[in-house]
């Protein structure tokens, strides 16, 4: 382990709507079942957006925004387990789990009763350093740079959980051509499905890029596609997709919500849920 300054360099959040700002903390050595990782990248999320925005509400007080962390570690605490200093981690979105609860006890420990999260409830990634759960830590392969591997920590995470639950579609829209989409998108043209981008209207880059990721169409989140989707996946947090992707479904058809964030959901015909 190298020496450790005392003091680091972080941008800390001041209010909703107000800028980050620059701050100094002190640099501490992990305890328990923490480590101390310095940083090498950290991603910028939409959702630290709403966090800054003041969309999510209660963040701790002049909290480090910042989820998609990729970094060295530098010093663990006595109770951590199958991580040494030196190995290069990522930290993602969910920073601490109870461990106790039903959801966690069941292997759902995304619901858990008393989460913590990096960058909202938890310090994040804009900082030198970032003190992380070795639960929630993981070893990143040598074939990535700190830089491809930070949109992994959300973008990856999430679009694979929700891709998971229409892995069997033969026909995926997905609504928002953003990081997570576009990981999706590849994921989902490698495993044989027929993927369907809806971007905002007049996005030709998205579309564009879309179609070069093997999208057998794209078009605007309010065209109806081709032919009927098995199975969408809505990323952008914009509640009136949800009617619009609803009637690009067939009759049976998955609609997965996939972001933690979205603006109301208008009222729509009851038929939509045929």
């Amino acid at each position: 382990m190298t020496s450790l300054p005392k003091r680091m360099s972080a941008m800390e959040f001041s209010g909703a709507g107000v800028p980050l700002r620059p701050a100094y903390r002190s640099v501490k050595l992990p305890t328990g079942r923490n480590l101390l990782v310095r940083v090498g990248a950290c991603g910028i999320c939409r959702t630290d957006l709403h966090v800054l925005d003041g969309d999510l509400p209660h963040p701790k007080p002049h909290v480090i925004p910042g989820h998609e962390v990729i970094g060295r570690v530098e010093a663990i605490g006595p109770s951590v387990r199958g991580i040494k200093v030196g190995d290069r981690v990522g930290v993602p979105w969910l920073g601490y789990t109870c461990g106790r609860c039903s959801y966690c006890r069941s292997g759902r420990e995304n619901l858990c009763e008393r989460p913590k999260f990096t960058g909202y409830t938890l310090d994040g990634g804009y900082a030198e350093f970032i003190t992380a759960d070795s639960h929630y830590a993981f070893p990143i392969p040598p074939a990535y740079s700190d830089a491809e591997a930070a949109p992994l920590m959300c973008a990856g995470l999430i679009g694979y959980r929700s891709w998971k639950l229409v892995r069997s579609a033969r026909r995926l829209g997905i609504y928002g051509f953003g990081a997570a989409a576009h990981i999706v998108a590849q994921l989902a043209v490698h495993e044989g499905q027929e993927v369907y981008a809806f971007t905002r209207s007049g996005d030709r880059s998205a579309q564009k890029l879309a179609r070069e990721l093997g999208a057998v169409w794209a078009g605007a989140s309010e065209e109806m596609p081709p032919k009927l989707l098995d199975a969408a996946i809505i990323f952008a947090p914009v509640g009136p997709l949800v009617p619009l992707a609803l009637k690009a479904l067939e009759k049976g058809g998955t609609l997965v919500l996939g972001g933690i964030h979205m603006t109301d959901i208008p009222a729509m015909p009851y038929d939509l849920l045929w």
